[in-house]
């Protein structure tokens, strides 16, 4: 355009630029005269305006991709309706977004009637030893839209991120991996199952771990409050280690202490999650949120309330949420007091063949109410005896002819065991659902099938959000859930240029129909892999094409980029 308008002699030089004054040219003139000649002026370029946009056009309509997607309805990220537009992928990015008219492609893809969407953020994933295995296509991800996970969550998986960084790039992935830097694992490395307050070296090497992490890539801190070892630490202890994160543009996100009233109650853990956040200068995550067991049903108000009181006052606070009513954790995880995990296996199996039994098992009963009795806990993975998997902890008991605590103390000592545990109410889930602050996840994990009966929602959680609650319930409406998966989980990580679709962002892309995608898992039959993604797309390669997979493992290693 600046060549076409300086030909025409409607260009001024820099001097005049902004000044609010007429070009030179007619300056001179008489008002009558001068105002012909502006609307000549204007008219001019107006018409080298239309010509530049016609060259402009010409040039977008003519361009060669790598993967054209037509006639979508384009969901970017941002939470704002879908607009009709083409997407042109070019070097593993968005090049292009628009009307792209006669532009060419390697791949062409027809997406008349459904959704383009970035590709689905799960925060919280125990996929790390699947896409580690056998399994590092990570298909069950794909079908449900997951392109990217943050792996080593709840304060688990190595210390080493360099090394476990390195194993995934080596080997290849199906999709983005993010790593949490693991409170609890630096804990039991340095202080291993004591509970106790670190002396100030002990710190000061928890510290140095934290920070070589962080150094290596990591995406942020994680922890498990509620699981041993980390329910041993004091708050300082980890704000210590969340200053780390901070100073390289991380994240803070955490198992709470305590999702029921086990010990400090829920209200007071998720305040644990603000204080850190407040204190440490970072984004501060409450892990799966919810209000676990009868007792503590309703208190999401309350959890809602504080977090965005928080968030009025200035600290970065929000939540991850899986969409079902039961959770899934380790038999002794869900029963056993942690002080009776003190010393780790050994010493927790002196306490039960000894003196300290009956206060054990009373405990444990006390555990067992919390989560709604022998019914709700549902076997999911029991290797010395799989048969047993599918069946409650009563239905246990009752064959064994033991109280069920006695019956779970027995499958504890056997090898122990993992349940589904059912403990959480609708109108919660919905309420902390609604929320503009919470993420999506799974929580699950990345098995084989036959392996087991693990919770669906390794499988299922993001396509069940769709399905289930945008298009049954109405809960929430597609734009809001797909930002939920995208690019607010993006932003509150320092995801450059993921979680949206916009010319230089990364091409994760998913192409679905809303009406058809679906979760397929279920509590019986947990191995079924999502229905109703048709495409997907990561860092520019098709991973999924229709009915098939690609076999491609274009996934890269995703770290903070806030600076």
């Amino acid at each position: 355009m600046v060549c076409i308008a300086a030909r025409f002699g409607i260009m001024r030089p820099d001097s005049e630029q902004n000044t609010g004054h007429a070009p030179s040219i007619v300056q001179n003139l008489s008002p009558c005269r001068k105002m012909q000649r502006m609307h000549r002026i204007a008219t001019t370029a107006l018409t080298a305006a239309l010509a530049c946009a016609a060259l402009a056009t010409t040039s977008s309509q003519s361009a060669t991709f790598d993967v054209l997607i037509r006639n979508g309805r384009v969901l970017d990220g941002s939470g704002n309706p879908w607009q009709a537009a083409d997407v042109g992928v070019r070097d593993g990015r968005v090049a292009a977004l628009g009307r792209l008219g006669d532009a060419t492609a390697a791949r062409v893809i027809d997406a008349a009637g459904m959704i383009v969407a970035p590709g689905f953020i799960d925060v919280h994933s125990h996929a790390a030893a699947g896409l580690a295995g056998t399994l590092k296509e990570g298909r069950a991800l794909v079908t449900q839209g997951i392109t990217t996970v943050v792996l080593n969550p709840d304060g688990g998986g190595p210390t080493d991120l360099k090394t476990q960084r390195a194993g995934y790039e080596q080997r290849g992935i199906g999709v983005n991996v993010a790593l949490y830097v693991p409170h609890g694992s630096i804990r039991r490395e340095v202080l291993a199952m004591d509970d106790r307050a670190p002396t100030s070296a002990e710190l000061e090497r928890m510290v140095s771990l934290a920070r070589a992490g962080m150094a290596a890539g990591g995406i942020g801190l994680s922890s498990g409050l509620y699981y041993a070892p980390g329910s041993y630490a004091k708050l300082e202890e980890v704000i210590a280690l969340a200053k780390v994160a901070s100073e390289f543009g991380g994240v803070y996100e955490s198992h709470i202490r305590d999702e029921a009233d086990y010990n400090i109650g829920v209200v007071a853990a998720v305040e644990e999650v603000i204080r850190v956040a407040d204190e440490a200068r970072l984004p501060g995550i409450v892990a799966h949120m919810k209000a676990l067991g009868p007792a503590s049903w309703g208190l999401s108000k309350t959890l809602v309330a504080r977090i965005q009181q928080a968030r009025d006052r200035g600290v970065q606070v929000y939540a991850d949420q899986y969409p079902y009513d039961a959770s899934s954790t380790g038999l002794e995880a869900a029963l056993v007091p942690r002080w009776a995990e003190v010393g780790g296996t050994a010493e927790l199996r002196k306490r039960i063949d000894g003196p300290e039994h009956s206060r054990l098992a009373r405990e444990m009963a006390a555990n067992l109410e919390r989560r709604g009795g022998a019914k709700t806990l549902v076997i999911a993975r029991y290797q010395p005896d799989v048969s047993l998997e599918g069946k409650s902890l009563d239905e246990i008991a009752r064959a064994k002819r033991m109280a069920p605590v006695e019956a779970a103390i027995d499958l504890i000592m056997k090898g122990g065991a993992s349940v589904v545990s059912f403990n959480m109410s609708e109108p919660d889930i919905e309420l902390i659902m609604r929320q503009p602050f919470t993420m999506t996840c799974t929580d699950g994990d990345l098995v084989a099938p036959g392996q087991g009966k693990p919770h669906p929602r390794g499988n299922g959680a993001f396509a069940r959000k769709l399905r289930v609650y945008v298009r049954e319930r109405g809960v929430v409406d597609l734009p809001f859930a797909i930002r939920s998966m995208t690019s607010l989980p993006a932003s509150v990580y320092g995801m450059k240029d993921r979680g949206v679709l916009r010319p230089g962002a990364w091409a994760d892309v998913l192409v679905f129909d809303p009406a058809t995608v679906r979760d397929v898992a279920t509590y019986q039959d947990p191995h079924q892999m999502s229905a109703g993604i048709q495409y997907a797309i990561v860092n520019g390669v098709v991973v999924k094409d229709a009915g098939s997979f690609t076999g491609k493992l274009p996934g890269k290693l995703v770290a903070p980029e806030r600076k």
